[in-house]
């Protein structure tokens, strides 16, 4: 596997001229001719990448989603995933922007903590980011804002530019809510599967199902864990941990006030290991032990 070490190395591939920042760059996709390397066919690289896209085509692979480059406006990818371009699907005639920048930039700031917080870099095609052409205006200001900065470099380059990074992906986590508010269709069907997912779950009886995770639940759903706890926060508050535990402990009474298992047989069926971590997460919850629970029906 291939990987692209450098910002200035993505520019040779793309037969663009040596980038006026070394570790970010803002970079118009007309200018770019793809160079017909074998490394498009499986490569890795080190830094992120925003892509604000029109009238683009082409197939690519990230991670484990395939991405269909003529759907959706912007588009994340985050380093060290596996990606796959087709380049017999690139046309000629791409129009957009990409912002990359290394994840070295990233380091002694603030934004190389809080970068995983923001769920799109994993999120599959089928939800990639519609723009309003007021929001697409609006990013590209910031672009050409961190375009122009990359021809300054002294002590408040980092600084600067960053601040214009983390203000595109605030945006974008606006946009990406927006996003899951005015589709409440298909929104909807996904909030069933998950609840019908977790029900059968917790009714199986097997006792090696093992403790529920939340990329059990989104592998099943074929959706990135960042993206379904991003979903279900928007529309019930509560992430797809939280959904878990709250299952767990509602059907943790049932049994108690229904059965006389006893407390590490319950745990067992619920899929813990060690019955002093379920009775732990019981008393977090609910403020009783499972035995203290059990006696409040007596």
């Amino acid at each position: 596997m291939n990987t692209i070490q450098s910002i200035s190395a993505f520019h040779r591939l793309l037969s663009l001229p040596e980038p006026k920042h070394p570790m970010v760059s803002v970079i118009d996709m007309s200018n770019c001719t793809f160079v017909e390397d074998k490394i498009w066919t499986g490569f890795t690289n080190r830094f992120y990448c925003v892509a604000l896209k029109r009238n683009a085509t082409g197939k690519m692979r990230y991670g484990q989603q395939h991405y269909d480059y003529d759907k959706g406006v912007l588009s994340f990818t985050a380093p060290n995933q596996v990606q796959y371009l087709d380049l017999q699907t690139m046309d000629c005639d791409n129009k957009g922007f990409l912002v990359v920048f290394h994840e070295d930039f990233l380091l002694k700031h603030s934004l190389a903590n809080t970068i995983s917080s923001y769920g799109f870099f994993s999120y599959a095609v089928n939800e990639a980011l519609h723009l309003s052409e007021d929001e697409e205006n609006d990013l590209l200001e910031i672009l050409n804002k961190i375009d122009k900065e990359c021809q300054h470099i002294d002590q408040h380059t980092q600084e600067i530019i960053l601040s214009q990074i983390e203000l595109v992906l605030n945006y974008s986590k606006r946009f990406y809510e927006r996003q899951f508010i005015t589709r409440k269709s298909g929104s909807h069907q996904l909030l069933v599967k998950f609840e019908t997912f977790l029900n059968d779950y917790f009714d199986k009886e097997s006792s090696e199902k093992g403790l529920l995770t939340v990329h059990q639940i989104a592998e099943a759903m074929n959706l990135s864990p960042n993206y379904l706890s991003d979903l279900l926060r928007v529309h019930t508050g509560q992430n797809t941990q939280q959904h878990i535990h709250e299952k767990l402990i509602s059907k943790a009474k049932e049994k108690l006030s229904t059965t006389e298992l006893s407390v590490s047989e319950i745990a067992y069926e619920l899929g813990f290991e060690h019955s002093q971590s379920f009775s732990t997460l019981f008393k977090k919850k609910t403020k009783m032990s499972p035995l203290e629970f059990r006696q409040s029906f007596n």
